[in-house]
């Protein structure tokens, strides 16, 4: 439940549970962007497939081709359905692996981290 306050909204159930805002922020998602490339990329390198091979086929270059990998550039719709043609990959693929990445890393994000398990991890 929400109301406002001198302009700003605020949770009043976290605000009951005796939680401030700055315990309820979250680390930002990732880009879109980055989860794409990264679906693209291993699915490239899976297919044992070169930057230049897959650029080629595109008609980019390979180096636009590994900053789109990499996260660093916005592909557009229709530049993304080329890759995915040039791997064989069905769009309607690379946005469900996106998503069931980004829901991944959401649960990884929101799960409490006990100290057993931290000890166990640093083990």
């Amino acid at each position: 439940m929400a109301a406002e306050e001198d302009g700003v909204v605020v949770d009043l159930d976290a605000r009951r549970r005796g939680e401030s805002r700055s315990d309820r922020v979250e680390t930002a998602s990732p880009l879109l962007r980055a989860v794409y490339g990264e679906v693209l990329r291993d699915e490239r390198l899976d297919q044992d497939r070169t930057l230049a091979d897959v650029a080629t086929e595109v008609g980019m270059s390979k180096q636009y081709l590994s900053e789109i990998e990499r996260g660093r550039k916005e592909a557009s719709s229709e530049m993304l359905r080329s890759i995915c043609f040039a791997l064989g990959l069905p769009i309607e693929s690379l946005l469900f692996r996106g998503a069931r990445k980004l829901g991944a890393e959401r649960q990884l994000r929101r799960r409490p981290v006990s100290e057993a398990r931290v000890e166990l991890l640093a083990a």
